[in-house]
């Protein structure tokens, strides 16, 4: 009778030493999911202090702006092509910059109006070329964009506004220094560049 006892009296201990290792297992488990969830979700938040208060920025990816970031590239882009001082220097640099967001289709245009004697002729006659941004059209499924602006060219002798569409498509990149916003206008070609009037 003593020994049917004792051996219950080991099975419950063994049960009991059982239970508490598997409850004590599941809850570390648990602990740990809970506590890498938390750090993954504290690695996408990111607190922006202006002054003395905190405001949360929360880290997103490129698709969830993808729009906003094509539609500033592509006007950053033609705000590099088409605004132009009479300075042969600022007009390299700014051409140079433009080059980093397009593929060669945008140097050949370059080419073009470097052959038809244009950047020479904005730095002889004094003019100040810029672009206003009328409207951009961008197919966010196709990657493809319409550029509608208006270009001002200044010259000491007369003012002159020229309409000028472009069309093209987008490629995502690496984002570098040069281009901050990770694209690549692709077959980019002018559609129309005409005078509206002086």
């Amino acid at each position: 009778m003593l020994i049917q006892s004792l051996e219950q009296k080991t099975r419950l201990a063994l049960f009991t030493v059982l239970v508490t290792v598997i409850g004590c297992t599941v809850i570390c488990g648990f602990t740990v999911f809970y506590c890498a969830k938390l750090v993954t979700d504290e690695r996408n938040q990111i607190y922006v202090l202006d002054g003395d208060i905190p405001f949360l920025a929360e880290r997103s990816k490129q698709e969830a702006n993808f729009v906003m970031e094509a539609k500033a590239h592509i006007q950053l882009f033609h705000q590099y092509f088409f605004n132009l001082p009479p300075d042969d220097d600022y007009i390299k640099w700014t051409l140079g910059k433009a080059m980093y967001m397009a593929d060669g289709t945008a140097m050949k245009q370059k080419q073009a109006m470097e052959e038809n004697g244009f950047y020479s002729d904005i730095i002889s006659s004094s003019a100040v070329c810029t672009i206003i941004c009328d409207s951009i059209l961008l197919d966010e499924h196709e990657r493809r964009f319409t550029y509608y602006g208006t270009q001002l060219i200044k010259r000491r002798s007369r003012d002159m506004r020229r309409s000028i569409v472009t069309v093209g498509g987008l490629e995502g990149v690496p984002r570098t220094q040069n281009n901050p916003h990770g694209l690549l206008i692709v077959n980019w070609r002018t559609l129309e560049n005409k005078d509206l009037d002086y």
